[in-house]
């Protein structure tokens, strides 16, 4: 594309899926490998950036809490400007753009300012840790449904707990760590039962990837205890205890198997 005689360049916005590289779309890996600049946030991982092109400009753009390194207009001048300049871009986000990632942001801001955008959807850190986890987001008899839900936002959190609390689905929390006395008070109160099994998965679908289970009233107790840190996703709901299952029947196959691989007059002491 070019206006008044300048090359404009274009932005693809890459899902980069929760960690694990192996889960990259076959398009996203090909868009990444063929980049010679790229955009990145603090949720991309460090397996995922080693493929990062050699040759290619990097720009580190990721966001923590409390410490951010560029703010939104930021990274949207980033964006705009490097466009603008000729550069094709390959702005690389953790999970999926369009699922708190602030895509449609930076999509609508470069449409409205003429850049061409394309869009490649990621693995959600929602389906990738749970499944990773062993916890489906539905299951017959637990969950005919899920929700996902931030508990971050620019001003105020407008949600309806009451009708969230009530839905019999699985919940999964979006950067809710900071927020745990309010999410457990808001749940419970809006009747949620207190014992309802939660899990923490820190890391997800990396290989530092931590599993943590319990129930809601142990949410804040069970993040200072195990000492959980960022980034981490908070799942509510019934479905929590196929996790535990799972865990059990590898304990149990784990046992049958060495039995089977002892002697037989160990087996007949055993």
């Amino acid at each position: 594309m070019q206006a008044h005689g300048h090359y404009l360049g274009s932005v693809t916005l890459v899902g980069a899926g929760p960690g694990d590289p192996d889960l990259l779309t076959v398009k996203a890996h090909r868009k990444i490998q063929q980049a010679s600049f790229i955009v990145y946030d603090n949720l991309v991982s460090e397996e995922i950036r080693d493929l990062f092109p050699q040759q290619a400009k990097k720009v580190f753009v990721g966001k923590a809490k409390g410490a951010h390194s560029a703010t939104q207009q930021q990274i949207n001048d980033i964006l705009l400007q490097s466009a603008l300049d000729g550069n094709d871009v390959c702005r690389v986000k953790g999970g999926d753009a369009f699922v708190f990632g602030r895509g449609a942001e930076e999509m609508l801001m470069l449409a409205k300012n003429g850049i061409a955008v394309d869009v490649i959807p990621g693995i959600t850190a929602a389906s990738g840790c749970t499944s990773y986890a062993n916890i489906p987001l539905t299951h017959r008899g637990l969950a005919q449904g899920c929700t996902f839900i931030t508990a971050h936002a620019d001003k105020k959190l407008d949600i309806n707990w009451s009708a969230l609390a009530q839905l019999k689905q699985t919940l999964v929390l979006y950067m809710g760590l900071s927020k745990t006395d309010m999410l457990m008070d808001k749940l419970v109160d809006g009747g949620l039962c207190a014992n309802t099994p939660i899990a923490f998965i820190e890391n997800g679908c990396t290989i530092k990837q931590r599993i943590i289970l319990g129930t809601l009233h142990q949410l804040t107790s069970l993040k200072r205890h195990h000492q959980i840190q960022s980034p981490a996703l908070i799942v509510v709901g019934e479905v929590v205890a196929v996790a535990e299952q799972m865990d059990w029947l590898s304990q149990l196959s784990h046992r049958q198997l060495s039995k089977t691989e002892c002697p037989q007059s160990l087996q007949l002491t055993a």
